[in-house]
């Protein structure tokens, strides 16, 4: 498994710390940001991309679900609660948190919670997508797709030259799919990260990534920045694992 980019959103210097400790036992775990606010988390969550955020619940102006809120919870990484309190925890789960914890820390619990934060990020990685055809269904590996395209309340995923219309939204495949090895280009398309060939600006300012087979895919200006990291994230992963 590639290293795991892990971001802390934490008001109280003491709590990250103590987050930085527990997750420096971890080998595989690469910490690329710390914020002490929920408006700095949301700068962050976009030029970072992270693919796992520990975030505080109470935090100034802006708290854990005020950050969830605004980003959307299609666009958020594995998130982990961390607060002094455990009354906010149906809450974190409505926004579809992992896990839960309470300070102070326990490093045997910590080290629970980073084993089901790998098994999830193995899940995304080889997750299938049954496809209803004409005559049946068809099982698509993830690995396959090359990208996903928003219809209505349809998907519609490219596969090798090949499309397959899917009754599921994008958001909801979003939730599904390895946010290490897709990117959300712009509001109505995910892209696997491998595929893309280049990041081009057209002379009128227009921001595209070229597929390998030359597809052409918008990339929205908010998001810009977020696929940028997401691909140099992908390239020192690839070094990294090179013999």
């Amino acid at each position: 498994m590639r290293e795991i980019r892990a971001l802390i959103i934490d008001d109280e210097p003491l709590a990250r710390r103590g987050i930085r400790q527990l997750l420096a036992r971890e080998s595989d775990v690469v910490i690329v940001g710390e914020c002490r606010d929920g408006k700095a988390a949301l700068d962050a969550l976009e030029t970072l991309a992270p693919d796992l955020a520990f975030l505080d619940v109470q935090m100034p102006e802006l708290d854990a679900f005020g950050v969830i809120r605004e980003r959307g919870v299609d666009r958020m990484p594995i998130v982990v609660f961390v607060t002094a309190y455990d009354a906010f925890a149906v809450k974190a789960f409505e926004a579809q948190a992992l896990d839960y914890l309470v300070k102070p820390l326990v490093a045997a619990r910590f080290a629970a919670t980073m084993v089901r934060v790998r098994e999830r990020i193995r899940e995304r990685r080889h997750a299938v997508l049954v496809v209803g055809t004409s005559t049946g269904s068809l099982v698509v590996d993830a690995r396959d797709i090359d990208w996903v395209e928003a219809d209505d309340y349809y998907s519609r995923i490219h596969t090798g030259g090949a499309r397959h219309l899917i009754r599921e939204s994008l958001a909801s495949l979003w939730r599904r799919l390895d946010g290490s090895q897709f990117v959300r280009v712009h509001r109505g398309a995910l892209v696997r990260l491998d595929r893309i060939r280049e990041i081009l600006v057209t002379p009128k300012g227009r921001t595209l990534a070229v597929l390998r087979d030359g597809t052409r895919i918008p990339v929205s200006r908010r998001r810009r920045a977020a696929v940028q990291a997401a691909l140099r994230s992908t390239a020192r992963g690839i070094l990294n694992a090179a013999p």
